[in-house]
């Protein structure tokens, strides 16, 4: 008796399994989102997002100052890098940074051919990492070097007049939604 009773529960769950697999088969409804998605060929620098807090890159859009460093950015194609969910820090250099450069290296930098080399030059200006003002000092107070995105290190001191990095000194500090912006008035350019 328990054999029969055995096998016919099994029947009735075999019986059930069977009409739900098989019975009231629904096509799946795709939907499109409302956000704007990005355009052939481009990252996560060309999805427009006007909700969200400003990334890195769209404050230095923003910014008169950051012009230079903008198309330097832009001509280099790091822009993707930039706008990551990060943390970053960005040390980011004012028009008159790159103004410093010898003449025509500015203009030398932005030809395509040499965008590589640009683009080693501004990773040189971004440590892939979450570095407030007093996390810096942290740093400097132990020694201590920061690695860059470009595979270098830069030194970080405390001086009595602010903190240095590179040996270039931090203006101002801005905080946006993927890390933050120190603004310096110098290039970080890297020994090759």
């Amino acid at each position: 008796m328990k054999k029969i009773n055995l096998t016919i529960s099994l029947l009735a769950v075999l019986a059930l399994f069977m009409a739900a697999c098989s019975g009231g088969e629904k096509k799946q409804e795709v939907t499109e989102t409302q956000t704007e998605a990005a355009p052939q060929g481009k990252g996560q620098s060309a999805v427009t997002d006007d909700v969200s807090a400003a990334n890195a890159l769209q404050v230095a859009k923003s910014l008169d100052d950051f012009k230079t460093l903008v198309a330097a950015i832009e001509a280099a194609g790091v822009e993707d890098a930039v706008v990551n969910v990060g943390p970053l820090t960005i040390f980011a250099p004012v028009n008159g940074a790159f103004d410093k450069l010898p003449a025509g290296t500015l203009d030398d930098l932005l030809k395509p051919e040499n965008k590589s080399k640009l683009a080693f030059i501004l990773t040189n200006h971004v440590a892939p990492a979450n570095y407030p003002i007093e996390q810096l000092k942290k740093e400097a107070l132990k020694g201590r070097k920061l690695y860059m995105a470009s595979g270098k290190y830069l030194l970080v001191e405390d001086k009595e007049d602010g903190i240095y990095v590179g040996g270039t000194k931090i203006l101002k500090t801005v905080k946006v939604s993927n890390g933050w912006i120190h603004v310096i008035d110098n290039l970080l350019v890297p020994a090759e």
